[in-house]
C-alpha cells in the first residue's frame, strides 16, 4: 500500500479573514506564505500549512491555471493542536496572557505530555501540546 508521509494542510473557516489572521500573526507568530481575498496560508514549522478560508468563499469549484479545487467549507468551532517543546510551554502561557488570551483547560497526559487549551478569535479550540501526548509524539 502507498504510504502517507505527513499531514500537509489544515483548514479553518472564518468570517473576518483579516481579523482572524491577526491572531495567528500577532499571538502565535506564524509566517504568512500567501494571502488573497479568499484565504491566508501560514507556515507551521515542521512542514505543515495552516489555511484560513473566509467562510463561504469556497462553496464553488475554484478554477486555477493548473486545474480545479472542489468546493469545501466548514462551520462551528473546530480543534487543532500545535506541537511545542516542554521547556517553552511557560513562555507560551505568558505570551498568551500578554495578548489577553485565556487558557480554558490544561491536561497532563499519562505518557508525560502536557496540553494547554485556548481559543482563537473565531472560537476554534487551539492546543499547545508537549511531547508525550501520543505514542507518536
Amino acid at each position: 500500500m502507498p504510504r502517507i508521509t505527513r499531514l500537509l494542510e489544515t483548514a479553518l473557516y472564518v468570517d473576518d479573514l483579516a481579523h482572524s489572521a491577526g491572531f495567528y500573526d500577532e499571538v502565535l507568530g506564524l509566517r504568512r506564505l500567501f494571502g488573497d481575498a479568499r484565504l491566508i496560508a501560514f507556515d507551521v514549522p515542521g512542514g505543515s500549512v495552516l489555511l484560513l478560508f473566509r467562510r463561504g468563499t469556497t462553496l464553488t469549484t475554484a478554477h486555477l491555471p493548473g486545474g480545479t479545487i472542489p468546493p469545501h467549507d466548514g462551520g462551528g468551532p473546530v480543534h487543532l493542536a500545535f506541537a511545542v517543546e516542554a521547556a517553552e510551554l511557560p513562555a507560551w502561557e505568558a505570551r498568551l496572557s500578554e495578548h489577553g488570551v485565556s487558557i480554558e483547560g490544561r491536561t497532563v497526559w499519562p505518557r508525560g505530555g502536557t496540553s494547554v487549551y485556548f481559543r482563537d478569535r473565531d472560537r476554534h479550540l487551539l492546543e499547545l501540546a508537549t511531547p508525550g501526548l501520543w505514542a507518536t509524539y
